[in-house]
């Protein structure tokens, strides 16, 4: 099924954070999907539906906050079983976003029995149908992103801590910036094929960004003193468990890959930080679980640059370069 052509990713103005942890994903789809957070009207189902156009080999599969359980896990035909003693699956919105992207809008709002059904496919790669004694697995080996307003209310933390990524948005507050979100979005309403067509070269660009930084990503390694950072920042911020370390490091790999380097920098881990701590920093009675900045800083300008002579596979800065919007 084709999905419908739509606004450019390239042409959403600001939310570089955004953009970013949305390709990374891309990028490495083991990274575990991102959750953004944010405002009404700040580009978040947007830009997760453009991801579409950016590599046509992934899908967004969308699940609908009001969707039944079988709608996701799929059914057991069980008349059929007993005319013909055969399995007969028919597949739910976990099989469609097998290899792809599995896209909740308003995800906090998400029944709680839905939640616990994309936890355990989550975890295991797996969706399990059971229905009166007969069983069905398949892969559902899928990067979860999900976009919520805090102010409808909160995600359980179960669900929060499977987000490898988190990303939290809010209105652009520079009116150069905002005047110019305005000039696209009338420009894109009056003639939205003229309007594509002038970001052709920009899609076409940042797609070749993330299928060379794809290729170059089983090649990047990670320093002993890159992963004894991780460690000591994992320790710094009170984060629970080992996953938050983990997903940094795997976050810094992608990033270094999307900048055409072989080895991951300070620099690299210090930008995964901001991605994968905040959300996963243990909170106490008395504690608000804001994330300090400048203790990231001050652990990340300490540490040693990745030694010298290693090999660079391209001298840009696609980070920048690719995401940035045509024209500026």
């Amino acid at each position: 099924m084709t999905q419908k052509k739509g606004f450019p990713f390239t042409a959403i103005v600001g939310q570089e954070s955004m953009k970013e942890a949305l390709i990374l994903n891309l990028i490495d789809p083991s990274l575990g999907g991102v959750l953004i957070r944010g405002q009404k009207g700040t580009a978040k189902t947007t830009a997760v539906r453009a991801l579409a156009e950016v590599l046509p080999s992934v899908r967004v599969v969308e699940l609908p906050i009001n969707a039944t359980e079988d709608r996701v896990t799929g059914t057991l035909d069980m008349e059929h079983a007993l005319k013909t003693g055969e399995k007969k699956f028919e597949p739910g919105l976990l099989a469609e976003a097998d290899k792809n992207i599995l896209y909740v809008d308003e995800v906090n709002l998400l029944e709680d029995h839905l939640v616990d059904i994309l936890l355990d496919a989550a975890a295991t790669g797996v969706n399990t149908v059971e229905r009166e004694g007969l069983s069905y697995a398949h892969p559902a080996r899928f990067a979860l992103v999900g976009t919520m307003n805090p102010e409808e209310g909160n995600l359980r933390p179960q669900l929060l801590d499977r987000f490898g990524l988190v990303v939290d948005v809010a209105g652009e507050q520079d009116p150069v910036c905002r005047a110019r979100i305005i000039e696209n979005r009338l420009a894109y309403e009056a003639d939205a094929a003229k309007f594509r067509r002038g970001y052709a070269a920009g899609q076409k660009a940042l797609a070749q960004s993330i299928r060379q930084a794809k290729k170059l990503l089983p090649e990047v390694t990670v320093d002993a003193e890159i992963i004894l950072l991780a460690a000591k920042i994992g320790i710094e911020y009170g984060t629970e468990g080992h996953r938050a370390d983990i997903s940094m490091i795997k976050t810094a790999r992608a990033i270094a890959a999307l900048r055409g380097s072989q080895t991951v920098a300070p620099e690299d881990l210090k930008q995964a930080a901001l991605y994968t701590l905040p959300h996963r920093m243990r909170k106490g009675a008395m504690d608000k679980g804001q994330f300090d900045p400048q203790k990231l800083s001050q652990l990340t300008e300490n540490a040693k640059p990745p030694a010298a002579g290693q090999k660079e596979a391209g001298k840009k800065k696609p980070r920048e370069a690719s995401v940035s919007p045509e024209g500026g």
